[in-house]
């Protein structure tokens, strides 16, 4: 396992499945994730026909917190899910 991918393992929420995704996306490192965000994350996922719920934003949201995504209160959720589905449709 290279650094790169232990790093993103050490995050919460993030198991080797999730990792291999992001990885598949261009995000590697911490900083790669920060700097793309959740919402675009998950929206690079989705357009790459990936099939995953929106619990990968939720966990992916959470590991920048470094909260489980559990722990994300209902509005958190619902912006998440609101600005995910604002932004794809508006690059469709």
């Amino acid at each position: 396992m290279s650094i790169q991918h232990s790093e993103l393992l050490k995050l919460k929420n993030l198991g080797m499945a999730t990792v291999n995704i992001l990885r598949a996306i261009g995000i590697n490192t911490h900083e790669d994730l920060k700097a793309v965000g959740a919402v675009n994350a998950y929206r690079r996922v989705k357009d790459r026909k990936i099939n995953v719920s929106k619990v990968m934003l939720y966990a992916i949201h959470g590991a920048l917190q470094d909260v489980h995504w559990n722990e994300l209160s209902a509005e958190v959720k619902a912006q998440l899910v609101h600005e995910a589905e604002a932004d794809h449709s508006a690059n469709v």
